[in-house]
């Protein structure tokens, strides 16, 4: 669907520098308005005579300029109907190759829009649509709570449905977990690098982190029972598979060690748990080591998609439930009610283990490649991201600049820092490209921008 009316506010901003050609001026006006979301996929154009005429230049110009935006893949032409924003623009077509956004890569021989589009129609046929479009604000119907606990079952086994809430992603449900069990200038135990979203929510809730030591299957037992005992955290906060960024899994044996000490010392324990449906046999969760004080958090943004805002949480019990649902609906209120439904259906129908199966499939192939270009990458082989530990001498500041010669979007060990005393690496997302083969000449580039060397000059 596109707007009533072209969007021509971006005229206003053509300002050709150094010589720079006017239609090229045109054409970096157009892709930046793009970029910062003015203009959106589907949007129309202005007609090409009214941009000469609002500019006051050629009609031969405005033609070039709109001739170059369609060979970067910005615009796509639609004869008798005008010049659109093309409806996916992204950087296997023009611009920055982002290899720090974690997203689940594209599903190999499955189509997700005409997945989305078949479950939609099903969903407006079958569903009153008043009810789609109403408050739903709780912690889910049964269906949908007998969803999370299909979908849970590999790694949760049997779960009492009252124990499970539907929330409109992790970063929601986190935060009404949080809310409900730790109070302004409590502290967390976390792993010295954890995920940037957990960072930006202790900040905001005023929680201390306590940096645990780590090894390569996470805290190290010892660390983590003098923290506990000394410190009285109101939680343990960690990702045991995959864990983000450094990608290691926690093994069996570590996870019971955890699970004993959060009990020994009565400490809440957050498992965060986005990636574990990835892995063909999962281990089981550590909730279910210690499911008197553990909470398990199960977003579908890693699996499926995070176009669906859909994460299911587990609680201890079916009070905690309540609270954290009364908090829930204090600040996110309630996901989307159509995209639940899809989400939900998805399951139900068999169409999420399709998409996982699908998605598995790419996640091993772009894996492999990745170890092929960067041996020494660090990651199991389903994971949709990989570490790399960079050498001495570089830091977070040189990483981007050289990688955004490159264009490519990278993310440093800064970002998740939760103590100075961290290790430097990348986590390298690769789930992000459209296509394999822009995915390697990224790679590539990372490899070779490394090889490099942090003190050479990077001639581009």
């Amino acid at each position: 669907m596109t707007r009533d009316l072209p969007i021509t506010g971006w005229l206003g901003r053509i300002e050709p520098r150094g010589g720079l050609p006017i239609y090229l001026a045109l054409v970096q006006a157009l892709e930046t308005a793009i970029r910062g979301g003015e203009l959106q996929p589907g949007d129309q154009l202005p007609p090409q005579r009214a941009v000469a005429a609002q500019l006051g230049i050629d009609f031969t110009t405005v033609t070039r300029a709109y001739g170059a935006a369609r060979a970067k893949g910005l615009v796509e032409g639609a004869v008798g109907r005008g010049t659109f924003v093309r409806r996916r623009v992204g950087d296997d077509d023009a611009g920055v190759v982002d290899l720090s956004m974690n997203l689940p890569p594209p599903p190999t021989g499955l189509s997700l829009a005409a997945l989305l589009k078949e479950t939609t129609a099903a969903i407006l046929d079958r569903t009153d649509f008043a009810t789609l479009m109403a408050y739903h604000a709780g912690p889910g119907t049964p269906g949908q709570r007998a969803a999370g606990a299909a979908w849970l079952a590999p790694v949760m086994g049997e779960i009492a449905l009252d124990r499970i809430m539907v929330c409109p992603g992790a970063q929601a449900a986190l935060t009404a977990l949080l809310l409900t069990i730790a109070g302004r200038g409590q502290s967390l135990v976390v792993e010295p690098l954890t995920y940037p979203g957990l960072l930006a929510l202790a900040e905001t809730l005023d929680l201390r982190l306590l940096a645990c030591s780590v090894d390569d299957q996470g805290f190290v037992p010892e660390a983590l029972d003098r923290l506990c005992g000394e410190q009285r955290p109101a939680a343990i906060y960690v990702v045991p598979t995959t864990q983000n960024p450094v990608a290691t899994t926690m093994g069996l044996a570590r996870r019971r060690e955890v699970a004993a000490i959060a009990s020994a010392h009565r400490v809440w324990l957050i498992e965060d748990d986005p990636y574990s449906r990835l892995f063909d046999a999962p281990l089981p969760a550590l909730t279910t080591l210690a499911p008197d004080l553990a909470f398990h958090v199960a977003t579908l943004s890693k699996t499926l998609s995070p176009g669906l805002r859909t994460a299911f949480v587990v609680a201890p019990s079916s009070g905690m439930a309540e609270r954290i649902t009364s908090r829930l609906r204090a600040t996110a209120l309630m996901g989307s009610p159509l995209t639940t439904a899809v989400a939900v259906r998805w399951i139900r129908d068999g169409a999420a283990e399709r998409v996982l199966s699908a998605v598995r499939l790419e996640a091993r192939a772009r894996r492999a490649l990745a170890g092929e270009i960067l041996p020494t990458a660090r990651g199991a082989a389903e994971s949709i991201h990989v570490w790399l530990d960079l050498p001495p001498g570089w830091h977070a500041g040189r990483v981007h600049a050289q990688g955004a010669a490159q264009s490519l979007s990278l993310v440093a060990a800064e970002a998740f820092a939760t103590t100075p005393d961290h290790a430097n690496g990348l986590r390298i997302s690769l789930g992000g490209p459209a296509k394999q083969s822009v995915l390697r000449e990224a790679l590539s580039h990372v490899a070779a921008l490394l090889a490099r060397g942090p003190g050479q000059r990077l001639v581009v």
